[in-house]
């Protein structure tokens, strides 16, 4: 059977997919290989390695022979919630479980002939998590979530003219998520009310398709190059499972769940400036339409919960209406030898979250972001190295009217203010054959 599931249940569900910890631009990773990562990401109009797969897969039709480049990047986000209104003080300031992710990538470039190379990419561009205390305030909205994108992302590249290239390519998406909350169950409508919590899992794969392509133009002081990558749907399929202990001791209730949304398409126009034979200036902007995601939709179906819950649990669609964004990055290279370079970089990401829809899934905010690197080559051996300072704007959210009766009538007692920072540590070693 199916049904349209109640709201508290839906938003967990519902966000799950975009659970990461990587927010700004919503929930997009963006540092895909540390030489870029070093510039403030501005690469477009530069593109000059096998990251250019991600970044601009028009800059591979001008590396030589084959190129291998392996990495990660170290994110270790810190997370903190304020409810200043919540009427036990012990739980006002919540402190979000210490983790660590670290996306990974690989990139392979080749060179058939003088017009044309070959390549492919893996990244992991939507992903991480959120873990908060199992008890805290809001764990009617969540308590954990994570979700993984591995883009497997082949492309070729073709060198129109001396001074003109294009690309295209074509990814298989494939993504897991988890996510914990606790679900309220009324069992009588008081006053007071008398609540079940009860633990819900939730666990699913998916996969989907996009496509890729980019063109750059290299002049002899300057280059500009232009990225898309579209939007696509991956479509979730997997296993629902509710700890009913509370309820009938001992009891717990399986049951699947099904749900989709789309993810965004993403413009990049970039350009790159010689001012010196040492000197190098980037700038990108980017544009992400995420007012594609308006509404989300999950599907539930739990046999049996009607004999312990008559009511049963309701599927729902739930209203998002985000908006399209800006990402702003600018970035310089100084070569101090041919084989030391050095790296600085900024960028300014606005948040496609409207506040009304702000909680502790993802409570999105605008960012800033400072970072620093460098790049040795020895032989065939590319060494490149980056660190981005990202500290976010505090914001204050409704987080959503969570509970059946507030603990202070007329009073939001889940209005929170949400604090992050970030540090990011990136790695990429690249060979040249």
């Amino acid at each position: 059977m199916k049904r349209r599931i109640g709201v508290m249940a839906l938003v967990p569900l519902m966000l799950l997919a975009l659970s990461p910890f990587a927010r700004g631009a919503g929930f997009l990773i963006y540092e895909h290989g540390a030489a870029a990562m070093a510039m403030g990401g501005a690469f477009v109009g530069l593109a000059n390695n096998p990251t250019a797969i991600w970044h601009n897969p028009a800059g591979i039709a001008w590396l030589e022979g084959t190129q291998i480049s392996a990495g990660a990047t170290l994110i270790v986000p810190t997370n903190s919630l304020t409810l200043p209104n919540w009427p036990i003080a012990a739980q006002q300031n919540i402190e979000a479980e210490s983790q660590v992710f670290y996306p990974p990538t690989f990139y392979l470039t080749h060179k058939f002939s003088d017009k044309i190379v070959a390549g492919f990419g893996f990244f992991t561009p939507y992903g991480l998590g959120l873990e908060w205390p199992e008890d805290y305030p809001l764990r009617y909205i969540s308590t954990r979530d994570d979700m993984k994108t591995f883009f497997f992302n082949p492309t070729i590249a073709i060198k129109l003219s001396d001074n003109l290239s294009v690309a295209a390519g074509v990814s298989y998406v494939y993504s897991t998520i988890v996510f914990d909350l606790v679900e309220p169950i009324l069992l009588a409508p008081g006053p007071p009310p008398v609540i079940a919590d009860v633990p819900v899992t939730f666990e699913a794969t998916g996969d989907g398709w996009s496509f890729n392509a980019g063109a750059l133009y290299k002049g002899e002081k300057f280059s500009f190059g232009f990225n898309w990558r579209s939007g696509f749907t991956i479509d979730y399929d997997g296993d629902l499972s509710l700890d009913l202990d509370n309820i009938v001791a001992g009891m717990t209730l399986p049951g699947t769940a099904v749900t989709e949304f789309s993810l965004p398409h993403i413009l990049g126009v970039g350009a790159a400036f010689n001012l010196t034979d040492k000197l190098t200036l980037t700038a990108d902007v980017h544009y992400l339409l995420w007012s594609s995601y308006d509404e989300f939709v999950v599907e539930v179906n739990v046999p049996g919960i009607e004999a312990i819950y008559p009511p049963g649990i309701d599927d729902k669609v739930v209203e998002e209406n985000w908006e399209d964004t800006f990402i702003f990055r600018v970035g310089m290279q100084y070569m101090v030898s041919e084989s030391l370079a050095l790296r600085a970089g900024f960028l300014y990401d606005q948040t496609p979250q409207p506040v009304e829809t702000m909680d502790p899934i993802l409570p999105d905010s605008d960012r800033w972001a400072l970072t620093a690197g460098f790049g040795y080559k020895f032989g065939k051996l590319v060494i490149n190295a980056a660190y981005q300072y990202e500290p976010f704007k505090d914001r204050t959210s409704p987080n959503r009217d969570v509970y059946l009766d507030n603990p202070i009538p007329g009073i939001n007692a889940g209005e929170g203010t949400y604090s992050a920072t970030a540090h990011l540590f990136g790695l990429s070693i690249g060979i040249v054959f």
